[in-house]
């Protein structure tokens, strides 16, 4: 029963960083195409598109580079969108509008999804410290379950009234 859950739990893990790791892709991806409308100052737009192609090619690199990366990715779309009046004033075309609202959507999913992640990640850590899978050897050659650590906060700017 404990080798099962074992096993359920590294495959929850492989499929929640997939989710995580897709989520990231595809904010990265509507951050670069918001960056290439004409709705931003071009000093934002610079920064903006810079911190996304900085995001996509981190996809390759290690977990602590990638979530520093992808912090920074957060940090500037804070700094960006950081009022909502001037979020408000942007999105005076409708696909501009569009746009953000699929952005904050997309940034609470990130959220639940390294939330999702991490939790797995505990829960494998906890059956993995039982004396039983350890004595036995359940979990093999896998590597101990590391969780993501980053900023996700959404942009405030985005927040829902």
């Amino acid at each position: 029963m404990t080798a099962g859950r074992l096993d359920r739990l590294h495959r929850r893990l492989d499929a929640s960083e997939t989710a995580l790791d897709v989520q990231l892709l595809h904010r990265s991806a509507l951050v670069l195409d918001l960056a290439s409308t004409a709705i931003f100052d071009p000093a934002s737009t610079v920064v903006l598109a810079d911190s996304a192609h900085a995001a996509r090619a981190a996809q390759d690199d290690d977990r602590i580079a990638r979530a520093l990366i992808e912090s920074n990715l957060t940090r500037v779309l804070a700094e960006t969108l950081s009022d909502r009046e001037e979020v408000d004033e942007l999105g005076d075309d409708a696909k501009a509008l569009q746009m953000l609202a699929e952005l904050r959507a997309t940034c609470v999913r990130v959220q639940l999804s390294r939330r999702f992640l991490n939790d797995g990640v505990r829960a494998c850590r906890q059956v993995r410290k039982q004396r039983f899978v350890r004595w036995f050897n359940l979990a093999g050659r896998t590597p101990w379950p590391e969780t993501f650590e980053m900023d996700d906060t959404p942009p405030p700017g985005l927040a829902l009234h």
